[in-house]
C-alpha cells in the first residue's frame, strides 16, 4: 500500500512568490525547478504524475513536498552542508611546528616545505597551509646588530640629548664617511622583448674606474649637508674635512656626533686641543645607526648611486655634488619615531644648558 502524498495548500503570498521564482529568467534553475514542483502539487497532482511531467524521480518530488510542508518557502533553499571531512587535525599542525625546532637532516642547512612534508609523511600543500597560517617564511632572513658597549645607555642618551635638546647657540653636526664608492661603467638602457614589452635595466658586466671616499656633515637642526671628496680615508683626510667644517661655522660651539672609527679618536688628539670649541660625541659600539648622517647616506645610495653608470671618478663625484645641491634646496631635519621606548635613568650632559 503506497503512502499518501502530503497535501500542499498555498496562501496568496506563497503562490505569488513561487510563480515569480518559476517564471523569472534570472532565478537559479534548481530553485525554479523546486517552485514548479510545489505549484503542481498545490494543483492537486500526485507525485508520480509530477515526476512524469518533469522527467525526474518520484522520490525527489516527495522530498520537496515534505520540505515545503514543514518549512514552507525556506524549505526550498539548500540545506547547510558540512563539507568534506577534515583529513588533518591540530595535532598535525603541532607536528609541523615542532619539527622546525629540530636540526634539519644531514646535508641541509635549513628546513623547507618539501623536506618537512617528506619527513612528516604529509602532503606538501598541508605544510604550506600551516606555515602561511602562522606567517612563517622559511626563506626570509633578518639580521641584527646588538651593541655590547657597557656604556651604551650613557652614550646613547648623550647623542639623543644633543638631537632633542641641543646646546644654546651651538651647532650639532652628524659626521661620517662613505668609503670606497665605486665608479662602475655599466651597459644599460631598454630591452625590447619578443612580446612587445620593454624593460629597463643594465648588463651584469661592468668596468671599474676607481673608487672615491665621501665625507659628509649633516646639520641636525636644518638637515643641510656639507660634503667633500677624497681618494683615501685616513686621519689626515678626516682632519682636513674638519678644518673646512670649522671654517664654515666661525665663532660657534660645534658638537660633532661620530662613530668609533680609529681615525676619529686617537689617544693624543692635538687637533682638539687647538680647537677647544669643538666637542666630539661618540656613538656606542656597534650603534652607528644613532648617527643621523647614515640616513642621508642611504638616501644618496637609493637616488644617485644604485644602478648608475660612471665612466670616471670625476663623473661620480659630479653626480654626488649635483644631488647634494638639489637636496639642500629642500632639506629638512630628520624626525625619529619609536614605539615603547624604554626610559633609561640617565640625565644627558646638555639637558640644562638652555635653562
Amino acid at each position: 500500500m503506497s503512502r499518501q502524498a502530503i497535501k500542499i495548500t498555498l496562501n496568496t503570498s506563497e503562490q505569488t512568490q513561487l510563480e515569480e521564482l518559476r517564471d523569472r529568467p534570472t532565478s537559479p534553475q534548481r530553485l525554479a525547478h523546486r517552485a514548479r514542483i510545489i505549484l503542481l502539487a498545490a494543483e492537486g497532482k500526485e507525485s508520480l504524475e509530477i515526476a512524469s511531467l518533469m522527467r525526474t524521480r518520484a522520490a525527489r518530488i516527495c522530498k520537496w513536498r515534505r520540505r515545503f510542508a514543514h518549512q514552507r518557502l525556506a524549505g526550498l533553499q539548500d540545506a547547510q552542508r558540512s563539507g568534506p571531512p577534515l583529513q588533518y587535525d591540530e595535532k598535525s599542525s603541532q607536528r609541523i611546528l615542532a619539527k622546525l625546532d629540530e636540526t634539519p637532516p644531514a646535508g641541509y642547512s635549513q628546513w623547507n616545505g618539501s623536506l618537512l612534508a617528506e619527513h612528516l609523511k604529509l602532503p606538501a600543500h598541508r605544510v604550506w597551509e600551516v606555515l602561511r597560517r602562522h606567517r612563517i617564511s622559511l626563506q626570509r632572513r633578518r639580521s641584527w646588530c646588538i651593541s655590547t658597549d657597557p656604556e651604551f645607555a650613557q652614550k646613547a642618551a648623550d647623542v639623543v640629548g644633543l638631537y632633542l635638546n641641543p646646546p644654546h647657540n651651538a651647532m650639532v653636526l652628524a659626521i661620517d664617511e662613505k668609503p670606497a664608492i665605486q665608479a662602475l661603467e655599466r651597459a644599460q638602457g631598454w630591452l625590447r622583448l619578443p612580446n612587445g614589452k620593454a624593460l629597463s635595466g643594465f648588463n651584469h658586466e661592468y668596468t671599474r674606474h676607481g673608487t672615491s671616499t665621501l665625507f659628509a656633515a649633516l646639520d641636525v637642526a636644518t638637515g643641510q649637508i656639507r660634503t667633500a671628496h677624497y681618494a683615501r680615508r685616513r686621519r689626515r683626510e678626516f682632519l682636513d674635512f674638519m678644518n673646512d667644517v670649522v671654517q664654515a661655522y666661525p665663532k660657534k660651539e660645534i658638537h660633532v656626533v661620530l662613530d668609533n672609527l680609529r681615525t676619529h679618536k686617537p689617544k693624543q688628539d692635538r687637533w682638539l686641543q687647538k680647537h677647544p670649541h669643538v666637542h666630539f660625541h661618540f656613538t656606542p659600539t656597534h650603534a652607528s645607526w644613532l648617527n643621523q648622517v647614515e640616513i642621508w647616506f642611504s638616501i644618496l645610495t637609493r637616488y644617485t648611486l644604485r644602478g648608475a653608470s660612471f665612466t670616471h671618478i670625476r663623473q661620480l663625484r659630479s653626480a654626488i655634488d649635483s644631488f647634494t645641491k638639489a637636496y639642500n634646496q629642500k632639506a629638512e631635519p630628520f624626525e625619529w619615531t619609536k614605539r615603547n621606548v624604554k626610559q633609561v635613568p640617565f640625565q644627558y650632559k646638555y639637558s640644562n644648558l638652555n635653562n
